[in-house]
């Protein structure tokens, strides 16, 4: 995996971190960088099948280059028309088509969820509220919508939710837009909804790194992840 984030990046979200931070956390946290998808999703797997009763929970911060990935029950109707040029990867998360590329903060989310006392249903709402949590320190009022998990802004989504369940442990997550390119959702039905808008918190007024939001999405994805 790529981790060249630059030192005046790592800066900027340890800063955030130090920031955002009130809660400490038994797991451990990874920051990746920009990391390559396929060799990201490939570790999860391989931490997953390893990790016991005692393994501490993890979550991992990333970008991923330009890529498209669909889940095990993606219809190819949803995916991209025409030549992109950028990768299109079969995932074993949840979910239809999605786009992650730079500018776009990942949060992925390998809890052992019998220890946590958490559903799947659960942690969806977790990773819900910490998204709805973030946008409400940066002054952005976000809603969920029934039968569509995810994070929306004035009827368009700004952040993604996939995630799979493997002998109770999850793995995957959910994706945020900050700062990315837009383009590429055009060539899919976002998350399989025909016409679905997407927006991105530069659109929204947050002028931020992907990286420094990554690092106080992290905050409220362990204030989250603490509660009883």
């Amino acid at each position: 995996m790529n981790t060249q984030l630059n030192h005046e990046a790592m800066a900027d979200a340890s800063n955030h971190f130090a920031r955002c931070t009130s809660r400490t956390w038994p797991g451990s946290l990874r920051r990746l960088g920009l990391a390559d998808y396929a060799s990201t999703w490939r570790a999860m797997r391989e931490f997953t099948d390893s990790r016991s009763a005692d393994t501490p929970d993890e979550l991992w911060l990333l970008e991923h280059p330009p890529v498209y990935t669909y889940g095990v029950a993606g219809r190819a109707e949803h995916l991209p028309r025409g030549d992109t040029g950028i990768p299109v990867i079969k995932s074993d998360r949840g979910g239809q088509v999605t786009y992650h590329g730079p500018g776009q903060s990942i949060a992925y989310t390998l809890i052992d969820l019998r220890r946590a006392g958490l559903t799947v249903r659960g942690l969806v709402e977790r990773l819900e509220q910490a998204v709805l949590d973030l946008l409400q320190d940066y002054g952005v009022h976000g809603t969920r919508r029934e039968g569509a998990p995810g994070i929306y802004v004035g009827g368009a989504k700004v952040a993604a939710l996939g995630l799979r369940i493997r002998g109770g442990y999850s793995y995957h997550g959910l994706s945020l837009n900050v700062d990315l390119d837009l383009g590429p959702f055009a060539a899919i039905d976002p998350c399989g909804y025909p016409g679905l808008a997407v927006t991105r918190l530069r659109d929204l007024g947050v002028v931020e790194s992907a990286a420094g939001v990554g690092e106080c999405l992290l905050h409220h994805l362990i204030e989250q992840l603490s509660r009883p």
